[in-house]
């Protein structure tokens, strides 16, 4: 990774100076997440249940967590989802902007850092084959590298994966969330064990997908999950 991340940087400078960036949010000329973007976004900084990132009038436990604690320490997430962050992640997910990748990386980092995670590796909530085959990448996994490079914690992009095709999860109520990926990741690797995993996805809506991705890295012999999200769905909007 020492030499990895600083040729990765080199490529998309070179490749920005070839095809200027054009703003993930707004597509004005000029860079990849623009101030104009930046200051529209509602940034996640009011209080929060400690454990699901949910809001709460005070600091604490929500009701469901103390009812039934999620597998993860802590889930928290960076922006509230909607427009431009919608526009910017959209863009990721289709359209192989790695560039924009490493911008929110750079972006979400020192939050990150400011949580005083105990962190050793970074894990990316994987996609299924077909969608892998189809799209080429993970627009998370972009993300992740770029976060594991400044952090000097370790990358582990194939550590997690899915065991079964999932359908969408857009438009599903909660409850169908949770079915739809209940058993769904394994731990391929003993690499994880006894290592405090940071789990990483682009949106969190009720929180389903990184309670099972928690869960299978637990199993698979970490010691703790700590999960964030760029941006978090709050109620249940549809997403695309």
């Amino acid at each position: 990774m020492d030499w990895k991340y600083p040729a990765y940087r080199w490529l998309l400078h070179s490749f920005d100076l070839l095809f200027p960036p054009t703003c993930g949010g707004c597509n004005r000329a000029g860079s990849n997440w623009c101030p104009d973007c930046m200051s529209k976004v509602q940034l996640i900084n009011e209080s929060v249940c400690g454990r699901c990132g949910q809001p709460l009038p005070k600091p604490g436990l929500c009701y469901s967590c103390l009812r039934n604690s999620p597998p993860y320490k802590s889930l928290r997430s960076w922006v509230v989802y909607e427009e431009p962050i919608r526009a910017a992640l959209l863009k990721l997910k289709y359209y192989r902007n790695f560039s924009l990748g490493d911008t929110l990386a750079g972006l979400v980092y020192p939050l990150i850092r400011s949580y005083g995670w105990p962190i050793d590796c970074v894990v990316p909530i994987p996609l299924g084959r077909k969608r892998m085959y189809e799209r080429g990448y993970n627009q998370v996994g972009m993300i992740a590298f770029s976060l594991a490079a400044l952090a000097k914690w370790e990358y582990m992009p194939r550590v997690l994966l899915r065991t079964r095709e999932t359908i969408s999860q857009v438009g599903l109520p909660a409850s169908k969330r949770r079915e739809n990926v209940k058993n769904a990741f394994h731990c391929a690797t003993e690499k994880v064990t006894g290592k405090t995993v940071l789990l990483l996805d682009d949106i969190t809506t009720t929180g389903a997908t990184i309670q099972e991705g928690s869960k299978a890295l637990l199993e698979g012999g970490a010691r703790d999950v700590y999960a964030f999200s760029i941006a978090r769905v709050f109620g249940y909007a549809r997403i695309f």
